[in-house]
């Protein structure tokens, strides 16, 4: 006989509640990487800060490469949407947890390749940004790279769900 399945709750899938959870850590981690360091945690070197502010040029060109997937694409435009949201969100964690760094311009990724496949080139894109803020969490410290790593994280699955 199969073990009985869990209950599921009308409304409620899996991905929305992972969804969920983690939009409760990162504000949370939020919470914690928008103080000034009196707090009793470590203190952010000007590298850090530096590394830090830099992130947000890399999560610039992931909100860019979907603007540009959907140009090139409604249709996927369409059903990426709501991870195109997220990485919008992601971004403004990382504005909120380096204040005071300038806003750079993203770079020109060129967008996808003319008659070439939109989904791959978007999916190469969002992995390429969850790999530079996965390295970048090994010169931060305490909430800022939980911060980081949260959306290295969120980003892998987005570069998942788009294969």
């Amino acid at each position: 006989m199969p073990p009985p399945s869990a209950p599921c709750l009308p409304g409620l899938s899996r991905r929305g509640l992972l969804l969920g959870v983690a939009g409760s850590a990162g504000l949370a981690l939020l919470a914690g990487c928008t103080g000034d360091g009196g707090d009793g945690g470590p203190a952010v070197s000007p590298e850090q800060a530096d590394a830090l502010a830099a992130q947000i040029g890399v999560q610039e060109s992931a909100v860019a490469a979907y603007a540009a997937a959907a140009a090139a694409d409604p249709v996927l435009g369409d059903l990426v949407a709501e991870q195109a949201e997220q990485a919008m969100a992601q971004l403004d964690r990382l504005r909120a947890a380096a204040p005071g760094a300038t806003s750079s311009a993203p770079a020109d990724a060129g967008g996808p390749p003319a008659g070439g496949d939109v989904r791959a080139w978007l999916r190469g894109e969002i992995a390429a940004a969850a790999d530079a803020h996965a390295a970048a969490c090994a010169g931060q410290s305490a909430a800022r790279a939980a911060l980081l790593g949260s959306v290295a994280a969120g980003l892998r699955g987005q570069a998942a769900v788009l294969g």
